[in-house]
């Protein structure tokens, strides 16, 4: 089975966020399941020609591999992706980015023709790849060498929709019939994600909770009702993760690996991660650890309300992130009153690592989270996640029953500082039971989401899209 696989960003090349990481883990996951996969992104500036060792195809594509033999196609054009950021500028977006996304859509469909391969399944991601369905359905329904290939179309977070002002339709080369209620018209805006959803031959989700979440007004960002018009055409996956990257026992960032049979490691981590946060060296002190776009999704209302009963409990507290410059306000606050915090405000892979394997807990209160993955990362960590049940966190957190013994983390429901705070102070009175706490990390660190369970979900949804 031929899958091309088409992200805006994928990893080691090009990241903003989770999407990347699925983008550049997942196509090899469905290689080993035993597909033939294409990726195509844009190339950016970022992505070095040297570094990544591209071969020139033509004037408009490059070439490189991941995986055993995944072929990454990179799409040239200075004038669109020839910039220091991907999307955005000075936390702006840039203004031709439906010229941009336009030309990667068209380009991708005219690509795959040009090299003659052509896929079984074109599997979209968000709303940068979202005109493809379109297209196929529109603009190139009379092309017989793109007859008979199917879309999927992944939503990883609903929020971002692609939106640009109808004046610009004509951009996308698309008739004006399309800008009405039942195609791309979306209060009075073009809506690309919108064009994905109602022109693919199916959708998916992160998650499985997700999928559920996404059809109610709370969290259908105003797309419910077309999502409750396809909900037979919709499924929830659950992402995964590369255990090789997130491997404590060979992450080079470690001043000393480990695993569950040797979770020792873990404490001369936390004592590094004390030092170099400029807090106590105590192994004994609960270190309760965040990394996270501040931002209201993630939680940081809540927690805001809270941080300062949090960090007055026997804690240490440390935070690593950028985002809404009330919460830098906030932090920078806090890391100045209180000599038990440690916050960076910043984007710092290697201090990311070390916050994974040098802290005991691991906060995501967030508000939604269509997968997450932070909390499988700090699982594998053998760091206790402690979540809100909400998308992903829901179905990958089992709150921790301390009669039984069983579950993974410490979750709560309420969307409120005060369930939040309960929760915080639920997971201490764990940890100080330091038997019962060793248990949870070995258990912790012994949960298994690699992508092998989930690509074999899509090689099926592939094939029942065949069929």
């Amino acid at each position: 089975m031929k899958i091309l696989f088409c992200s805006s960003e994928v990893v080691p090349f090009a990241k903003t966020g989770g999407l990347a990481d699925v983008a550049g883990t997942l196509p090899p996951a469905l290689e080993v399941a035993g597909a033939r996969v294409k990726i195509v992104m844009p190339r950016y500036r970022c992505v070095d020609v040297k570094k990544f060792k591209l071969k020139k195809l033509d004037d408009e594509t490059f070439s490189t591999s991941i995986g055993k033999n995944v072929e990454v196609l990179l799409l040239e054009k200075k004038s669109f992706f020839d910039r220091d950021g991907l999307y955005q500028q000075k936390g702006m977006d840039y203004p031709d980015n439906l010229d941009r996304f336009t030309y990667y859509c068209l380009q991708t469909l005219k690509l795959i023709k040009k090299i003659n391969f052509k896929p079984d399944i074109i599997h979209c991601n968000d709303w940068q790849t979202a005109l493809i369905p379109v297209y196929l359905k529109k603009m190139f329904k009379n092309d017989l060498f793109y007859k008979n290939i199917k879309t999927i179309l992944t939503i990883h977070n609903l929020g971002y929709q692609g939106l640009f002002p109808k004046e610009e339709l004509a951009v996308t080369g698309l008739n004006k019939e399309l800008f009405s209620l039942n195609g791309l018209e979306f209060y009075g805006k073009i809506n690309l994600l919108k064009g994905g959803l109602l022109f693919s031959d199916y959708i998916s989700t992160v998650s499985s909770t997700y999928a559920r979440e996404i059809h109610s007004a709370e969290f259908g960002c105003g797309l419910e009702g077309v999502l409750q018009k396809r909900k037979k055409d919709t499924a929830g996956i659950l992402n995964g993760i590369n255990y090789d990257e997130w491997d404590p026992r060979k992450n080079k960032a470690l001043v000393k690996n480990y695993g569950p049979d040797s979770i020792e490691g873990k404490y001369e981590n936390k004592e590094a991660l004390q030092k170099i946060g400029k807090l106590k060296v105590d192994r004994k002190i609960p270190l309760l650890g965040i990394i996270t776009r501040l931002a209201d999704q993630k939680g940081l209302d809540i927690l805001a309300e809270v941080i300062e009963e949090v960090v007055q409990m026997p804690v240490q507290f440390i935070l690593l992130g950028t985002g809404d410059p009330r919460y830098h306000k906030l932090f920078e606050g806090i890391s100045s009153k209180y000599k038990n915090t440690s916050i960076h405000l910043k984007f710092d892979t290697t201090l990311a690592y070390k916050i994974y394997a040098g802290s005991d807990i691991f906060l995501m209160p967030s508000y939604y989270e269509p997968c997450g993955l932070g909390q499988l990362i700090s699982l594998n960590f053998g760091t206790i996640p402690l979540v809100r049940r909400t998308g992903g966190l829901a179905d990958t957190v089992e709150d921790f029953d301390p009669f039984t013994k069983k579950g993974n983390g410490f979750v709560f429901s309420s969307y409120q500082a005060g369930a939040l705070l309960e929760t915080v102070k639920r997971s201490l009175c764990v940890y100080n039971d330091a038997k019962t706490w060793k248990k949870l990390v070995t258990r912790a660190m012994k949960s298994d989401f690699s992508w092998k369970k989930s690509a074999k979900e899509y090689i099926s949804l592939y094939k029942s899209l065949k069929s």
